[in-house]
């Protein structure tokens, strides 16, 4: 028989690593593009991407950067790691604080970014998986 629960523990698992980069005191937010899940289409979330087998978090996160933004990045200290359930797949997601020696973005990816202070992360459109983030951030 198929419960909910035997169905849920078949959902794909996926682990990420995302960046919270930091330059003269301001964040970068990053807009996906159109997906083909809804809930994640065009909400804006902390760069980054999958591991690859025998990458350390932090050789993740200066790759994804790189590849999706262009960008040369210093991984710092690790913040929260965050387990989401999204209805087609559970995320684990590591997210550090990154220094940027300078704010020049090159997009690959994804269709906007902003530079913006702590104080206003709120008022873009998160991704879920993206909000305890934001909620942190906000307390420090």
């Amino acid at each position: 028989m198929i419960t909910l629960a035997s169905m849920q523990n078949q959902k794909k698992k996926v682990e990420v690593v995302a960046a919270v980069i930091v330059h003269n005191d301001k964040i970068l937010c990053v807009q996906r593009g159109e997906n083909k899940y809804d809930y994640i289409s065009k909400k804006f979330e902390f760069p980054g991407g999958k591991m690859e087998e025998g990458e350390t978090k932090k050789q993740t996160i200066i790759r994804e950067i790189k590849e999706e933004l262009n960008m040369d990045i210093i991984p710092g200290k690790e913040l929260e790691t965050v387990e989401h359930d999204y209805p087609d797949f559970n995320l684990t997601m590591h997210s550090f604080i990154c220094e940027s020696l300078n704010n020049e973005v090159f997009l690959t990816e994804h269709i906007d970014y902003k530079w913006l202070p702590i104080s206003e992360l709120v008022t873009l459109d998160w991704a879920a998986a993206d909000l305890p983030i934001v909620e942190q951030l906000m307390k420090s």
